[in-house]
Parts: structure tokens; sequence; C-alpha cells
């Protein structure tokens, strides 16, 4: 695999210990209180989708999809300039895509405030163009907005996360348009839930996983 999975133990270790520090001040923070207590005027059902990127996309999917009205997650990639990437080539690092999650929700359930919320603290937000030892644009932090009210929250919490300071070093989340949504080849797709013996699930993704359970436990489906 491309992945970091042969990179050794030893060389996991800095993501552990930086995404601990990044986040530090997190879980106190007002606007995080603020977005995870949001609630959605939606009635009936109907989807919408978010799409956002937020390093591994393995690791995105497999936190997204244990959320009470999250009905899809699909991984891919966007916000690049070559038509119908691979794996392959998005990990060269020259198509300016980044891995991403097509989140498709039921916003009757879950608020876009509520995956904002989520989004911020499934990954470190502070690091420019990586996560941990996954290094490139390729995994770079950012929300592709599929509309204005995205936009606008998008940029809101932004702001807010950065005027309080809510970790130690500046959030540096890209905010685009959605344009295009390629998906990845099928053995991406649900990759945690299918390959969680794989090195890089238990030593990366795993650990991801349990924190976002307990931040997020009374959201979870099986709550």
């Amino acid at each position: 695999m491309i992945r970091a999975i042969s990179r050794g133990l030893a060389l996991l270790l800095p993501f552990f210990q930086l995404s601990a520090n990044a986040q530090h001040n997190y879980e106190q923070s007002k606007t995080f209180k603020q977005m995870n207590a949001a609630t959605s005027h939606a009635t009936g059902h109907k989807t919408e989708i978010a799409t956002f990127g937020a390093g591994c996309y393995w690791c995105t999917e497999a936190q997204f999809q244990m959320l009470k009205g999250v009905e899809k997650v699909e991984s891919g990639f966007t916000g690049g300039h070559v038509d119908n990437p691979t794996y392959r080539e998005v990990c060269n690092g020259t198509t300016g895509h980044a891995e991403v999650c097509n989140i498709t929700y039921d916003p009757a359930i879950i608020s876009f405030d509520e995956l904002l919320a989520a989004f911020w603290t499934c990954h470190d937000p502070t690091q420019l163009n990586r996560q941990g030892n996954d290094v490139g644009t390729q995994y770079r932090s950012a929300i592709f907005y599929h509309n204005e009210e995205q936009h606008h929250k998008a940029e809101e919490y932004k702001k807010k996360l950065n005027d309080e300071k809510a970790w130690d070093k500046p959030v540096v989340t890209e905010i685009a348009p959605f344009k295009v949504f390629y998906k990845a080849e099928n053995y991406h797709q649900n990759y945690y839930n299918q390959n969680g013996e794989q090195g890089y699930c238990q030593f990366v993704v795993k650990p991801k996983v349990e924190k976002f359970k307990k931040v997020f436990k009374e959201k979870l489906k099986n709550h």
C-alpha cells in the first residue's frame, strides 16, 4: 500500500503527539459547544451532502459512519485539476485533489453545524497539508461547501474557533466551493470496517475512532 502502513510504529508516535497537543483546549471551546448543540429546523425525510477533507479518508469515513442521521459516507477526491484521478495519482501529490468524504445526511436528524463540530474534532485542523505522517496537499484540512448556508457557517465557525484560540495554533482549514466528486476505488470504501486488523487501522484509525466515540457518545447510531 502507498499509505504509511509500512513506515513502522516508531514513525506513528509523532502523529499521536501532534494530535494530542493541538486539540488540548478544543473540548472546552464555546464555539464547539455551540456547533454541537445546534439543531436543525428541517422536517420530513430529505438528504443533503457535506464534503470534508480531514487527512486520510479511511479515518474520516470510519468516524462519520457512526453518527445518527448520516446515511452514507463515500471516500473520494475533489478540489484538484485532474479528471477521474486514481488513488495512486492523488498520492503523488500532483493532481491538486484532496482525499475527502462525501457525507449524505438527513438534516432533520443531524444539522450541518453538528457535522462541523464532528469535522473539527476528527482531525487536527492546525496542520497545513498533512495529518501526522501523511504529508501532502492531498491530506489538507478542507470543507467543500454545497450552498451558501454551508459556506457561511463554515467561515463563521472557523473565525470563532480562531478568535477564541480553541487550539494553540490557528485553524488552517481550506473553505472552497464544491465542484465535482470522484469516488475512490471500491477497496477504499468502508475501509476500516473491512480491514480493522491492518496495521494502519490499528495504530492510526482505531485511536481516532475511539476518541470520536467518547466525544460524540450521545450522537452515535448504537447509543
